[in-house]
């Protein structure tokens, strides 16, 4: 909950008419709520409503990028934990210890 605060509050669902944006391009470029006109909307190309404007410097950094088998081991021990996850749960579903 406390990592949705800062929505919460901005969402502000008791009066939507207060509700505040804290992006703005000169003073908070990197503020995380912002609000589109229709016009912004619609003149986007393919009208798509996923509108991003903060980028991960992380993912655009490509030569911070860990080795090959760096990353296909973490994909593989992803992986593996998922598969126990859901060999947790048949085994809940099931009724079995």
């Amino acid at each position: 909950m406390e990592d949705l605060r800062d929505f919460i509050t901005c969402y502000n669902p008791d009066n939507r008419h207060k509700r505040k944006e804290t992006y703005n391009s000169d003073t908070n470029p990197e503020g995380r709520w912002r609000k589109f006109t229709y016009d912004e909307i619609i003149n986007r190309d393919k009208t798509s409503l996923d509108i991003t404007w903060i980028k991960d410097k992380s993912l655009a950094d490509l030569d911070n990028l860990p080795d090959p088998d760096v990353l296909a081991g973490e994909i593989i021990e992803n992986l593996e934990a998922g598969l126990e996850s859901f060999r947790e749960i048949m085994i809940t579903i099931n009724g079995k210890d």
